[in-house]
């Protein structure tokens, strides 16, 4: 099992950062990717950006491309997410998972078996 913790979250003013962290643990050797979703009230959970734990590669939905950057660490078992340029549309619950199910990646949330608890983000107009 894969145990995964998210902290960052918060309230910001439009147009400001917010990095949330992800730190796994447990049995982690079989990460194959690392994910960030996100899910507002009463919507589908969708992807925002992915990472190969072994190369590094990236990959983003289109809200996210320009804005966000995924990044990791991996002597901290540890995955980041770079938000800039907030907008109140980006006031959701963020969700970080993890890929052992396949070594390609995945945007899609049955492609990813570990989950964290999810962080509040909240933009402000």
């Amino acid at each position: 099992q894969v145990q995964l913790v998210e902290s960052g979250g918060g309230s910001v003013q439009a147009g400001g950062s917010l990095r949330l962290s992800c730190a796994a643990s447990g049995r982690t050797r079989s990460t194959y990717f690392m994910g960030w979703f996100r899910q507002a009230p009463g919507k589908e959970r969708e992807f925002v950006a992915a990472i190969s734990w072994s190369t590094g590669n990236t990959y983003y939905s289109d809200s996210a491309k320009g804005r966000f950057t995924i990044s990791r660490d991996n002597a901290k078992n540890t995955v980041y997410l770079q938000m800039n340029r907030l907008k109140p549309e980006d006031t959701v619950v963020y969700y970080c998972a993890t890929r052992t199910l396949g070594t390609w990646w995945s945007s899609q949330v049955s492609g990813y078996d570990h989950w964290g608890q999810g962080t509040q983000v909240t933009v402000s107009s």
